[in-house]
């Protein structure tokens, strides 16, 4: 069966699932391929949840792909018992889920915009996200992009298989449940077999017994889900008050710094026109004291020439007085 036929198939609108299969169908059988066509008609309708996280896994491998390392990461964190480490990626893991949650709404949307945000179950997107994270084979199950119905899980760490069905082939494979009373799924080849024939009131009760288990799981997936969705949000809250409260901080220290930076330009602009007027007086007092050394060497000229002169004069007085 051609892998990309299926593909096409499960990552297309639910509602248009079983008109696109029976065109498949009528197209192989009329191309001569029976087995194909036999092969295209067992597969199952997705449910809207396992159509969505099909869309993760083919539209969006490598965000799927971080899910798995993630997973491995958390499972060897648990098994070695390193609790910061593990503190560490279950925040890691309320993250990355959410974004993978978010990334799924938006791929609906865009898939099949009639359907509106509001109308995704995204509880049960995020309850099969989860069960990814606590097991490595639902992990890779995801991964193939070939859900039929979502997942969910008891808790972090424990197996959660709840009547998880993945098309491998042409072949729908039902993953058993945890142990617990009433029959009990093994999967096979072709498909899945059970410990009692089918439609006995036995096996009717079973089932039922296993749908009503499967609510359950799903309806606490989801409380805890949006239990983990108040406790981000309050994280959230309080990293952001605590954010705005630097950024506040920040912006009156850059106000006070921009402040200072303009005063010192201010003073920096004083100091200059002062050291100017400064530099302009005391140019001036070099000439005027330069002129002032030319008037006292004038002056000590004419005091020479004075003083010869009253010598001389003095001197044809008493050369007077003589005769």
């Amino acid at each position: 069966m051609p892998a990309d036929l299926v593909q096409r198939l499960y990552t297309a609108p639910p509602e248009g699932f079983v008109g696109a299969r029976t065109e498949a169908v009528a197209a192989a059988r009329a191309a001569g391929d029976e087995a194909t066509a036999r092969q295209l008609a067992k597969l199952r309708k997705p449910t809207v949840a396992a159509w969505l996280v099909n869309l993760l896994a083919i539209r969006r491998p490598e965000l799927v792909a971080d899910l798995v390392e993630l997973a491995a990461e958390l499972r060897a964190a648990q098994r070695d018992l390193r609790g910061p480490r593990l503190r560490e990626l279950s925040a890691q893991r309320r993250g990355t889920v959410a974004a993978l949650v978010a990334e799924a709404r938006a791929l609906g949307v865009e898939a099949d915009p009639r359907l509106g945000a509001g109308k995704l179950p995204l509880a049960e997107v995020e309850a099969t996200l989860q069960a990814a994270l606590a097991d490595v084979e639902v992990a890779e199950q995801v991964r193939s992009g070939r859900l039929v119905r979502a997942a969910s899980y008891a808790g972090f760490g424990e197996v959660p298989r709840p009547q998880l069905r993945l098309v491998t082939g042409g072949a729908e494979v039902l993953l058993p449940e945890p142990a617990a009373s009433g029959p009990t799924a093994t999967r096979t080849a072709g498909g899945v077999s059970g410990q009692r024939g089918a439609g006995s009131p036995a096996e009717q009760a079973a089932t039922r017994k296993a749908t009503a288990r499967e609510e359950a799981a799903e309806e606490a997936a989801a409380r805890r889900a949006a239990a983990e969705r108040s406790e981000l949000r309050r994280t959230l809250a309080r990293e952001l008050t605590g954010a705005r409260t630097r950024q506040r901080r920040a912006e009156s220290e850059l106000e006070r710094a921009t402040a200072a930076e303009r005063a010192a330009g201010s003073a920096l602009s004083e100091a200059e026109a002062a050291l100017a007027e400064a530099e302009r007086r005391r140019a001036a007092a070099e000439q005027e004291v330069s002129r002032r050394k030319l008037a006292r060497k004038s002056a000590e000229r004419d005091l020479a020439a004075a003083r010869r002169r009253t010598g001389d004069v003095q001197a044809a007085v008493e050369a007077l007085d003589a005769e």
